[in-house]
């Protein structure tokens, strides 16, 4: 019994780790827009996260561990990477031009909204959303109007199409979910951000003017946001979630929105106001509340 509370404990602390280095990513895709275009930004860290990944698949692959036993059919795999990258590819593409217009604090909270999304999203499936995620739902609506009005009162650009992304990254985790069983995760993920990576690389191309100046002045954000976030992030997520509570895991991972309005404040100098602070509280509170009464 000590041993499973240890492992559990062991990978909670992990999913925090994660969560430190997701939430220190948005300071990362901020300062990386002062350089470079966000096409070109998403293009060069996605396929950096990709290719990060193959130490990992010739590893599992050479130790025949239980990695290599959820192989699928090629076809399987590449329709899954496929698919999953085209909706990775729209959710980072509209999330990193979001940030463009808004603060890395600021779209850490919105983009947490995708975790009571994904159980809104299941009543297409004919799932059950208890009134508790409802009310945690309405929370953090209230929270992100606070969070994103302007002097003005009206909602700032960035703040929306950050929130816009949320849709499809709670997307994405439907479709992570639906497809993990089937196929090799790892391979998956090196495949679909792949496609996110070239996709918006061959945007880039016809949107933005760049030069290798413009990549070697943003490589340190490129080298957080590709081989941190996207690859050491994803790998802490994989091997923690396979001993954490689901419900702990989906909070622990919501804290990523509090460690980017750290990271904005210590790196980037960004500051929330008082109604702002309001705001992120209530976001934070409603992604918390909406996952509390579920299963432990």
């Amino acid at each position: 019994m000590n041993r499973i509370k240890s492992s559990g404990f062991c990978a909670e602390l992990l999913l925090v780790l994660a969560a430190i280095v997701w939430g220190f990513a948005f300071v990362a895709q901020k300062a990386g827009m002062e350089d470079i275009g966000p096409m070109a930004f998403n293009g060069i860290r996605f396929l950096l996260g990709s290719i990060s990944l193959f130490p990992l698949i010739w590893y599992y692959d050479k130790k025949g561990n239980f990695v290599k036993q959820k192989s699928s059919k090629n076809k399987e795999l590449w329709k899954a990477g496929f698919i999953s990258g085209l909706v990775l590819f729209v959710a980072a593409s509209v999330q990193q031009i979001g940030i463009v217009y808004t603060t890395a604090g600021n779209a850490g909270f919105i983009t947490s909204m995708y975790v009571i999304l994904v159980p809104v999203f299941g009543l297409a499936f004919k799932q059950r959303v208890n009134m508790q995620t409802w009310i945690g739902v309405v929370i953090a609506l209230i929270g992100l109007y606070f969070l994103s009005v302007s002097e003005g009162l009206v909602l700032v650009i960035g703040d929306l199409l950050v929130f816009g992304s949320a849709f499809f990254w709670a997307a994405h985790v439907l479709l992570a979910s639906y497809y993990a069983p089937k196929v090799n995760v790892i391979r998956l993920a090196a495949i679909q951000f792949g496609v996110t990576g070239i996709l918006s690389l061959i945007i880039s191309f016809f949107t933005e003017s760049y030069g290798f100046e413009n990549i070697y002045a943003a490589a340190i954000p490129l080298l957080y946001g590709g081989l941190m976030s996207v690859g050491l992030g994803f790998t802490l997520q994989l091997v923690a979630q396979q001993k954490a509570n689901p419900t702990h895991a989906a909070i622990i991972l919501s804290t990523e929105a509090v460690f980017a309005a750290i990271g904005g404040w210590l790196i980037l100098n960004e500051h929330l106001t008082t109604i702002e602070t309001v705001g992120a509280g209530l976001m934070l509170t409603g992604v918390v509340l909406s996952q509390l009464k579920k299963k432990i």
